[in-house]
């Protein structure tokens, strides 16, 4: 019995994680017939005004869903009493481009008040930043509730680090029953947007604690990176996640054939037996590495807490009457 026990609570976790709304494609169609339009145009707007802002959003769904399930907990703010998200580990000054959902959530609001939830908004505009920048355009399901609060710890204990290797990544998928395809296929959405240099000095300058740059690095491309990032220098200054950072291609798995991955969690998908396969068979077939991705997103949109929820009407705050609950007040 006790040999069964740990399998037994990951499999009440997951039961746990997809158990909750019941989400089905176009569940705005009476009640906000044009919400997946709005959001659309409204990326559209984003992706000409910063077209890495698009990137920024679409990285949103997998902060959100990761994390108690896609509950649009991530776009919360601090309060007093809650530490949300946003100054996680892998969040705080990385995360960005809060004020395209904003500007999502106030044009929806126009049309359709206090219908469309912040998380829908989430799946539908990372769903939109792919289509938008040259990658598959799928049909969402929509249908979620807003979180009621948000925990920082919680981001911390799940999230993975840049420095994560392949075991490790493909350990924390198997946990939300997303499979090494899926991992793979997913890391792919760093085709688009860019990566900051402190997410990269170890790799170039003390990889593993040895003092020397990550071998793995083709030493052409490496030299670029350091001439980028210069120890002693801005670790903010940030670049190109793959060669073609504003088209969603699978460049970004013929740049990990090459080696020249940006994060040390990109690189070893090739350097590592279990995903190597993978990032070739998707480096030499750009139409297999779209139908992976998308069928990627779509479970990993389908994961959710099972916790109360409400529809926000402010992405950043949880609605009135309910903060007055999680205060004490009656």
């Amino acid at each position: 019995m006790s040999l069964l026990l740990p399998h037994l609570i990951i499999h009440l976790l997951l039961l746990t994680m997809v158990t909750g709304e019941i989400l089905r494609p176009r569940f705005y169609s009476e009640t906000c017939p044009e919400a997946e339009s709005i959001v659309r145009n409204e990326m559209k707007k984003a992706l000409i005004r910063e077209a890495r802002s698009v990137a920024s959003v679409m990285r949103l769904q997998f902060h959100d869903c990761f994390v108690n399930g896609c509950d649009g907990s991530v776009l919360l703010d601090d309060t007093p009493n809650m530490l949300g998200e946003k100054l996680s580990l892998s969040n705080i000054n990385s995360l960005r481009s809060f004020e395209v959902v904003d500007d999502i959530k106030e044009a929806l609001e126009k049309a359709c008040p206090s219908t469309v939830s912040c998380a829908d908004i989430v799946i539908m505009a990372s769903r939109d930043a792919v289509a938008l920048t040259g990658g598959p355009d799928w049909e969402v399901k929509l249908g979620r509730k807003d979180s009621l609060t948000a925990s920082q710890k919680d981001s911390d204990d799940i999230m993975p680090s840049p420095r994560a290797n392949a075991t490790f990544l493909i350990d924390l998928f198997e946990r939300f029953d997303l499979s090494v395809r899926d991992m793979v296929a997913l890391s792919g959405s760093h085709s688009i947007g860019k990566g900051r240099c402190f997410s990269i000095m170890f790799r170039l300058y003390n990889q593993s604690g040895s003092g020397k740059p990550d071998p793995a690095l083709e030493p052409v491309y490496r030299k670029k990176l350091n001439q980028l990032c210069p120890l002693g220098g801005d670790e903010n200054v940030t670049g190109d996640l793959d060669a073609t950072p504003r088209v969603f291609d699978n460049q970004y798995f013929k740049d990990l054939v090459s080696g020249r991955g940006f994060l040390n969690s990109d690189q070893t998908l090739y350097t590592s037996r279990e995903t190597r396969g993978y990032v070739k068979r998707f480096s030499e077939d750009q139409g297999e590495f779209f139908r992976a991705f998308e069928e990627g997103m779509v479970k990993l949109g389908d994961l959710q807490s099972g916790r109360p929820g409400e529809v926000r009407l402010n992405c950043r705050v949880v609605n009135t009457r309910h903060n007055d609950v999680l205060l004490g007040d009656s």
